[in-house]
């Protein structure tokens, strides 16, 4: 057994696009239209036969209470992991990307939490050098 799928609930398909494929560096793996919206995936270029996160409308009546309680709790939707998080937090802040915790140590790994600008909180992390 294997992840292949996993989404992430959007504000905006467009916007979300633009974000995790231009400043976040993801690749398009499939964008189909479905009615008004589309079936868009998108996959790391480290790994495009990897594991796909669909970026879903957050249409369904229970996404938008939910999605506002994760971010104001400041919890993350979703976490991606980086080789250099220091340098990857550098290049996202660079890019205009707004950061809620800024890189921490926490034993074995360092996390950083940003805004997606679709409603979401996205956690980084990467193993702490020893």
């Amino acid at each position: 057994m294997r992840i292949s799928l996993t989404s992430i609930f959007v504000d905006d398909q467009a916007k979300a696009k633009r974000f995790y494929t231009e400043v976040l560096g993801f690749q398009i793996k499939h964008d189909m239209p479905v009615g008004e919206h589309s079936w868009l995936t998108v996959v790391s270029p480290e790994a495009p036969d990897g594991p796909e996160l669909l970026l879903e409308p957050s249409v369904h009546r229970a996404v938008p209470p939910y999605k506002q309680a994760l971010f104001e709790d400041g919890i993350p939707a979703a976490s991606f992991a980086v080789h250099d998080l220091v340098a990857e937090h550098r290049r996202l802040s660079e890019a205009g990307v707004v950061f809620t915790q800024e890189p921490t140590p926490m034993g074995p790994v360092s996390t950083a939490i940003f805004n997606d600008t679709c409603g979401n909180l996205i956690q980084l992390t990467s193993l702490t050098d020893k």
